[in-house]
């Protein structure tokens, strides 16, 4: 087997819930796009989901450093941005 597809196939069970928290979270964005503040919720949810998830991935991992926590807030904050900016304009 191809050593790409070996550490894909070695990672899915780390990055399908991640894909599911994401995929929930367009589901609960898109579904409640008459509420701007439980799309609120659910794109804060989705920030905290993304960063619990890192933390716990890099754990598993070995190599969680304060860089890598950084680095999934900043990403967190940056879509939060975002996202507000989305439904504040709406």
């Amino acid at each position: 087997m191809n050593h790409h597809l070996q550490k894909v196939v070695r990672h899915l069970p780390h990055y399908l819930p991640l894909v599911g928290i994401l995929f929930f979270g367009y589901w609960g964005f898109y579904t409640f796009s008459y509420d701007r503040i439980f799309q609120t919720a659910v794109a804060v949810g989705v920030a905290f989901g993304y960063i619990t998830w890192g933390v716990v991935h890099h754990y598993v991992h070995k190599d969680l450093y304060l860089e890598v926590v950084l680095e999934y807030i900043f990403v967190s904050i940056l879509g939060l941005v975002i996202i507000f900016s989305l439904i504040l304009a709406a």
